[in-house]
């Protein structure tokens, strides 16, 4: 018998003695991480970059593929017994030696998983992975001039290109409240130091937000630099208008952590028919929190209505797009995005 068939002999013996459980269940207790499991990750550092803000550092399981400086992950975190899932940028250069990789997240208002990952997670903690993904990378021909805009934590997917390659000539224009809510600070002002950087601080409380119109005094050559922005909404529809209004929109590249927001809509009551849960709702909250929320197992994505990894039936009702204000009646077949819809009344969501 050749060691291919003991093999397959010992690991049904392993099923029957182990049934209802599966050896792979014993096996991912005693080893997470290991190839042809679930992909996870181990949390073996949580680093403060200021107040609120925190470096994550994580030993993915044998199945990571790795990524593109740029990218981000979704991870799937328990959080007093709810796993939620949220996506955060890859701040490690794709080259670090020990193979961890890191995500600097920014507790927000509300945020149950920031929070829980900048003032609560410990060491040793597992959370789920999903493979790297986005297209908010560097192209394969180093550009010659490069120009970083950002503000807030939209400077975490810019550090990680950083910190992957060295460029000839980059600048960095970086928007927070005062000088010591700048995520990454010391380490910036070390790249301007070694002249790898030129950085220009934009403090918003005592500066005032940024008048794009600002850059032809700041970066004279903007027009002339391809371009990374990332931050909040109205920092990135400032910047596309700018560009376009320049015609020099293709070298414009952005990212957005969260879809823009229109007027909301009415709310109402929510029902998730596959669990018999029924909550009520406002009309500018999207239904894929408001089921996380009821305790609700919701898939999700990128929270950004890119995806469509939160695609869900319909089964009753009407739903309003955050986006564009579009309502959607339920009909056979329909399907949302529960990430970026909200009640517009009362509406079955078949979860």
């Amino acid at each position: 018998m050749t060691s291919a068939a003991l093999r397959s002999r010992a690991w049904k013996l392993l099923e029957m003695v182990t049934t209802p459980l599966l050896p792979s269940d014993y096996l991912d207790l005693v080893s997470p991480l290991r190839a042809g499991a679930d992909l996870r990750g181990r949390i073996e550092a949580v680093h403060p970059e200021t107040d609120d803000a925190a470096t994550v550092v994580i030993r993915p399981g044998r199945g990571w593929r790795g990524h593109t400086a740029g990218q981000y992950v979704r991870i799937g975190v328990d959080v007093d017994g709810v796993r939620l899932w949220r996506a955060y940028s890859i701040t490690s250069p794709t080259n670090r030696q020990d193979g961890r990789v890191t995500i600097t997240v920014k507790a927000i208002p509300d945020g149950k998983v920031s929070n829980h990952l900048v003032r609560r997670a410990k060491p040793g903690t597992l959370i789920q992975l999903d493979q790297a993904t986005g297209d908010f990378v560097l192209p394969p021909a180093k550009p010659a001039k490069v120009l970083y805009l950002t503000a807030g934590s939209g400077i975490t997917p810019v550090m990680g290109m950083l910190r992957d390659i060295e460029f000839d000539d980059v600048v960095m224009v970086h928007c927070a409240p005062r000088a010591q809510d700048v995520i990454f600070r010391n380490e910036l002002h070390d790249l301007v130091a070694d002249q790898n950087l030129r950085l220009i601080e934009v403090h918003t409380d005592t500066d005032g937000m940024l008048d794009i119109a600002r850059l032809d005094e700041l970066v004279p050559d903007w027009a002339e630099r391809e371009t990374w922005a990332c931050g909040p909404a109205g920092l990135l529809d400032a910047a596309e208008e700018h560009w376009s209004g320049h015609g020099v929109q293709v070298r414009l590249h952005t990212e957005r952590f969260r879809p823009s927001i229109v007027v909301a809509g009415d709310g109402g009551e929510v029902t998730f028919s596959a669990t018999g849960k029924t909550v009520d709702s406002d009309g500018a909250t999207p239904l894929l929190d408001v089921g996380e929320e009821a305790g609700v197992l919701m898939p999700s994505g990128c929270r950004m209505g890119i995806c469509f990894g939160c695609v869900t039936p319909l089964k009753a009702g009407a739903v309003r797009d955050l986006r564009t204000g579009e309502i959607t009646e339920a009909e056979p077949g329909v399907l949302i995005q529960t990430c970026v819809s909200a009640a517009a009344g009362p509406c079955d969501i078949e979860r």
